[in-house]
């Protein structure tokens, strides 16, 4: 008989209420009905509801998704290649954005001018410096915000190159592992998050693992942190809260 309305908001981490309303709209209308009238969705559905989460994640609005997915002429696996294409291109673009503030960060604290080209080749008009005003005003008085300057006042370009692409290679192992389907905390997930930890106590600050668990919290509060680590693999922003969160109950 499917699966019920409940049962498929549970398993895309949507509302009812949303499935309703794409029902109501022709948008995905559940190709059964259980003898009382109740709504049964089928593996078809499931697919498409799959097809529809990842334009809306795209931006698309509803009626062009309605319009892309009832094509008689297309093809569902040019769907995926059309989405999977479009995904890169914009984890892409949030990863070089995220790059470029960081780099402008470190730029100011070593106290390195920027050149207009550097400054602006990803952001266009938008400063990156206004993000350093706000660590400051944020962080400025802690006893890491300063651990932190001090440390970093005789990095060398080549040592934030080196700190990005292995703190980029962390991100990508807490990455792979949620996408094998282990849950965030399982040994592999724990371990992942330790050596995210002690990376930032090698490189910035002594991170406790108490004080671990407040960036967790912050990567899922703040929508700029969030989105960064959803360009990398969408969901990985709350599996890496839960994992840090996980270590440092399996450490305390």
């Amino acid at each position: 008989m499917g699966y019920s309305v409940g049962q498929v908001a549970g398993f895309a981490g949507v509302t009812v209420r949303t499935l309703h309303h794409y029902d109501g709209i022709g948008l995905l209308v559940p190709g059964e009905r259980s003898h009382a009238g109740h709504r049964r969705y089928g593996d078809a559905d499931l697919d498409r509801l799959q097809q529809i989460m990842f334009y809306r994640e795209l931006g698309f609005p509803l009626d062009e998704v309605a319009a892309l997915l009832d094509d008689p002429d297309a093809d569902p696996q040019e769907h995926l290649r059309r989405q999977h294409t479009l995904l890169r291109a914009r984890i892409g673009k949030l990863q070089a954005m995220a790059a470029a503030v960081e780099h402008a960060m470190e730029a100011r604290k070593m106290g390195v001018n920027l050149t207009p080209e550097e400054k602006f080749e990803v952001f266009g008009d938008f400063d990156p410096d206004d993000h350093v005003e706000e660590v400051r005003e944020r962080w400025g008085h802690t006893e890491a915000y300063q651990e932190s300057q001090r440390r970093t006042a005789s990095y060398t370009k080549e040592d934030w190159k080196r700190l990005t692409e292995e703190f980029d290679a962390v991100h990508r192992r807490m990455a792979d592992v949620m996408e094998s389907g282990l849950p965030a905390e399982s040994a592999e997930a724990m371990d992942v998050a330790e050596e995210h930890r002690r990376f930032i106590s090698s490189g910035y600050y002594d991170c406790s693992h108490e004080m671990h668990t407040c960036l967790g919290e912050m990567y899922v509060a703040d929508e700029r942190f969030t989105a960064t680590y959803e360009a990398i693999r969408p969901g990985l922003a709350v599996y890496l809260r839960d994992a840090m969160l996980a270590n440092a109950v399996r450490n305390s």
